[in-house]
């Protein structure tokens, strides 16, 4: 009654024009089962020794200073012994604000101006260096467009917001190339591919970003939904799908619930060649009418698959590492389940009585002992150990309790063991899908600071710089230097998909689909 009083009260004084009771959030509290955390990262992770590695053997110096002793601190019998080496890390911050004074030639013959060119990366009201500084901040550092232009108020440069804006979207024809070229190279550089999605809001849209990668590069692409046909549009690099119906697209088919009247229609359209969205929904509308939405569904992504997997434009994915979501499953031919988001779903159980605690932790005690057995494996595989681990599987994931809700979790995990230990057919592959989760989050990070982009461009601009900051930094490029080096044009930094290739060359990825 209290609690209800308080809600009228709060609900007049809006009525007014005040405001109500602040509402206040609870102390938190120390983080359990019970209270939400389900991370499996201290049963999984197993500290390692700790090496520092030098600092300065990576530092770049610009300049060197003799700091002398004053004379009239040392004593008479004072013995020069040499130097001392101190290494002092600064940052200098400045204009450089340059006035150009631009040559100008008049022929009478020709009846011609010729007038001197600025150096490259010049051209507008702003250098290089602040070109390079706005792209860094806002998609690297995740400044937003106003402290971005407040830093530089601070520092001495007359900018205004709408200039920040265009600086980020506008005239990155450029970056957007390179993105696609990376992209390609990225597919190309492993047979297996990490995937994630996360939602983003484009000018107040629901829309969705596949987030796809590996070792080596990430790429972000912005699809309308999330679906299948959306992640094979996502793999695509957003190129427009092409539909076929052949022998794959009938064992796709096959494998679903589909009416014998539509499969016979479908014999009768054009077979083995490419169809546009245009023309097989066109052929749907015409010759299945009253076929359900799911079936026309069905339809639409076993074509599309079957499309995929034949073209030569784009690398074709053999094997993706997801999590459980099933838009992601059926695309590829081989799929890989992440261990980590398997593990979650026994954090989320709630046993009610110690006796269901006691059986619930001593089962994850054995779940994580056997994740680092195929930890073991992935550096030391053998066909023995293969055999011996898909056995400890079924025996482990065998196992009934007392307890109905843990017991009905390690059978739904042991439905998932074609997925789950697909290492041990590629022990090059990784265990759980955190790398491209962690990007997901750098996604989600850039959202809660800027929302999101509210057009086409703009949401062009977010997937193609965000793809290209977190690609150079699993390279070891600064992504400083890179924005710089493409803007001022000075061609120091190599293409990125050129590091890839040659990062391939040095480490493949794909061991086991070459000697299988």
């Amino acid at each position: 009654m209290r609690h209800e009083k308080q809600q009228l009260r709060d609900e007049l004084n809006r009525l007014k024009g005040e405001q109500g009771q602040p509402k206040l959030k609870p102390n938190k509290k120390p983080a359990s089962r019970e209270a939400g955390n389900y991370s499996s990262e201290r049963e999984r992770y197993k500290p390692k020794a700790r090496h520092k590695a030098s600092k300065k053997a990576a530092l770049k110096i610009d300049r060197e200073e003799v700091a002398r002793v004053e004379p009239s601190r040392l004593p008479t019998d004072a013995e020069f012994k040499g130097y001392k080496e101190v290494i002092v890390q600064d940052l200098k911050i400045e204009t450089d604000n340059v006035r150009f004074w631009k040559e100008k030639y008049y022929s009478p013959a020709e009846q011609k101006v010729y007038v001197a060119e600025l150096p490259a990366g010049y051209e507008g009201q702003f250098g290089p260096g602040i070109k390079a500084t706005t792209l860094v901040l806002y998609y690297a550092i995740n400044t937003s467009e106003a402290k971005i232009k407040e830093f530089f108020e601070h520092v001495g440069i007359s900018i205004s917001a709408g200039q920040i804006s265009n600086l980020l979207i506008k005239k990155q024809d450029q970056f957007h190339v390179e993105k696609e070229s990376l992209y390609q190279a990225g597919l190309g550089s492993s047979p297996w591919q990490h995937i994630d999605d996360t939602g983003l809001r484009v000018n107040g849209v629901n829309q969705h970003t596949q987030i796809v990668g590996n070792p080596l590069y990430t790429a972000y692409v912005t699809t309308e939904s999330k679906d299948r046909l959306a992640v094979l549009e996502a793999l695509l690099n957003g190129q427009a799908l092409s539909f076929r119906l052949d022998a794959v697209t009938y064992a796709w088919l096959n494998q679903v619930t589909i009416p014998a009247s539509a499969l016979a229609a479908l014999q009768h359209w054009p077979q083995a060649q490419d169809l546009d969205r245009n023309t097989i929904t066109a052929l749907l509308d015409e010759h299945l009418p009253t076929l359900g939405a799911q079936h026309r569904r069905y339809i639409l992504e076993a074509a599309a698959v079957s499309a995929y997997h034949a073209q030569q434009e784009f690398p074709v994915v053999q094997l993706l590492l997801c999590d459980d979501a099933p838009q992601f499953k059926r695309l590829t031919q081989e799929l890989a389940a992440c261990w980590v988001h398997d593990g979650r779903h026994y954090k989320k159980l709630n046993p009610l009585i110690a006796h269901h605690r006691q059986k619930l932790d001593e089962f994850l005690v054995r779940y994580w002992d056997y994740y680092h057995q195929l930890l073991t494996y992935k550096h030391q595989p053998s066909p023995q150990e293969a055999d011996r681990l898909a056995n400890a599987f079924d025996t482990l994931f065998s196992e009934t309790t007392d307890y109905a809700a843990l017991d009905e979790r390690i059978a739904k995990t042991k439905a998932k063991k074609s997925s789950l230990l697909m290492v041990l057919q590629h022990p090059e592959i990784p265990l759980h899908n955190n790398p491209i989760e962690l990007e997901a989050r750098r996604r989600a990070r850039k959202r809660d600071v800027s929302f999101g982009p509210r057009t086409p461009d703009g949401k062009k601009a977010w997937d193609t710089f965000l793809s290209l900051a977190a690609t150079t930094k699993k390279l070891g490029v600064s992504f400083y230097h890179y924005i710089h080096d493409r803007v001022s044009r000075t061609g120091q930094i190599p293409a990125l998909a050129e590091l890839i290739t040659q990062q391939v060359e040095q480490h493949p990825l794909g061991i086991s689909w070459e000697n299988p």
